[in-house]
C-alpha cells in the first residue's frame, strides 16, 4: 500500500500520482525529498518569465535575422521550461496551497495554449499506467529504436509545424493512439475521478477565452506580427520538436516495460543542454517516475539518494546525452 508519507501529497483517489517503488528509499527520506520550498518554485518561475521577456525585448529592439533566428530557438526553450513548470503544478508540486499551485500552473500553461487540468488527467494516467495499453503517451514513446531516419523525419515535421494539431489534440484530452485501437480514447480516462474530468472541461473553456483575448490584444494594439513571429512560431515548431525529443529520450529504446528503473531513463547532462532538452531537472526521469512527489529542484538529491541506497546500480542511467541519443537513434535490429 502506498501511504501519504510515500506520496508526499494528499490528492483524492482518481486524482493521485502513484509511487512506483515505495520501498526504494525509506519513507522518512521520501518525506524529506518531497518538501516544497515555495521560494525555489518562485525562482524557477521568475527565470522562465524573465528570460522570455528578455529574449523578446532583444529581438524587438534589434530586428535582425541573426538576432531573431536564435531568439526563436531560445524562446522555444523558455516555452519548454514553462511547460515543465505547468507539469510540476499538475503534480501538485509548485506550492502547498492547492488553489495557488493550480493558479500558477495555469498561468504557465495559458500562454502555451494548454489546459493544466486536462493535462493532469492525461499525465497521471501516463504515470500510473506507464507502458500499458492505456498509457496516453504510448504511441509517442513505444517501439524505439526505429532507426535514425524515422526520428529525424518526425522531428523535421515538428519543426515545420506539421504535427502541432495532433499534439494539441493530445493536450486537450485525446491521447495519441496506434492504428486500430479505437477503444484507447475512452479507456484512458477510466480511473480519473468525475470531479477532475468536469474541472478539465471547464478549464478548456478558460484556455479558449485566454487565447481569444491575447489575439484581440495583439491585433488591437498592433503587435500581432511580433506575437506571431516570436511566440506562436516557436510554439508550433521548435517547442514541438523539443517535447518529442525529450519524451523519446526519457522513455524510448528502454530495456523494460514493467520495471520503472528500466522503463524510464535518467541522462546526466550539462546545464546548457538541460536548458533546451531537460528544463528544470527533467533529465532525472527515473527519479521523477519513482517519486512524483519530489519537486523538480530536489530531483538531483533524489538521484544521489538512490545511488547511495544502491537502487540506481541496475537502472537506465546514461552518463551523457550523446549515449542516450545513440540508443534512440539506433537501427531497429541493433538493440535486439
Amino acid at each position: 500500500m502506498v501511504t501519504a508519507a510515500h506520496r508526499g501529497l494528499t490528492a483524492r483517489v482518481g486524482e493521485e500520482f502513484r509511487v512506483r517503488n515505495p520501498h526504494a528509499l525509506p519513507a522518512a527520506k521520501v518525506r524529506e525529498l518531497s518538501r516544497l520550498a515555495p521560494g525555489r518554485s518562485t525562482a524557477s518561475l521568475a527565470f522562465d518569465f524573465g528570460m522570455g521577456a528578455l529574449l523578446i525585448g532583444i529581438a524587438v529592439h534589434y530586428p535582425r535575422v541573426w538576432v531573431i533566428a536564435p531568439a526563436i530557438v531560445c524562446i522555444g526553450a523558455v516555452q519548454h521550461g514553462l511547460a515543465i513548470l505547468s507539469h510540476q503544478s499538475a503534480h501538485y508540486r509548485l506550492y502547498e496551497t492547492r488553489w495557488l499551485n493550480d493558479f500558477v500552473g495555469q498561468l504557465c500553461a495559458l500562454p502555451l495554449g494548454l489546459s493544466l487540468i486536462t493535462y493532469r488527467v492525461m499525465h497521471r494516467t501516463h504515470h500510473n499506467h506507464l507502458y500499458t495499453s492505456i498509457d496516453p503517451d504510448l504511441a509517442l514513446i513505444a517501439d524505439y529504436p526505429r532507426g535514425k531516419a524515422y526520428l529525424l523525419g518526425k522531428l523535421a515535421k515538428d519543426l515545420l509545424g506539421l504535427t502541432v494539431l495532433k499534439a494539441y489534440s493530445y493536450f486537450f484530452g485525446k491521447p495519441m493512439k496506434k492504428r486500430g485501437d479505437d477503444t484507447h480514447v475512452e479507456r484512458v480516462h477510466d480511473d480519473t475521478s468525475p470531479a477532475l474530468r468536469r474541472k478539465a472541461k471547464l478549464n478548456l473553456l478558460g484556455v479558449g477565452l485566454f487565447q481569444f483575448a491575447m489575439i484581440s490584444l495583439a491585433v488591437g494594439f498592433g503587435f500581432w506580427k511580433w506575437y506571431l513571429l516570436l511566440w506562436i512560431l516557436p510554439l508550433v515548431t521548435v517547442l514541438q520538436a523539443m517535447l518529442r525529443l525529450r519524451a523519446v529520450l526519457e522513455h524510448g529504446a528502454v530495456d523494460s516495460k514493467t520495471d520503472v528503473l528500466r522503463a524510464a531513463r535518467t541522462t546526466i547532462a550539462p546545464a546548457y543542454l538541460r536548458f533546451f532538452l531537460y528544463p528544470h531537472n527533467m533529465n532525472y526521469h527515473i527519479e521523477h517516475h519513482l517519486y512524483p512527489s519530489v519537486p523538480h529542484y530536489r530531483l538531483p538529491d533524489c538521484h544521489r539518494a538512490l545511488q547511495e541506497a544502491g537502487v540506481a546500480a541496475n537502472a537506465e542511467v546514461q552518463t551523457s546525452v550523446r549515449v542516450s541519443l545513440a540508443k534512440v537513434f539506433a537501427n531497429q535490429n541493433s538493440e535486439k
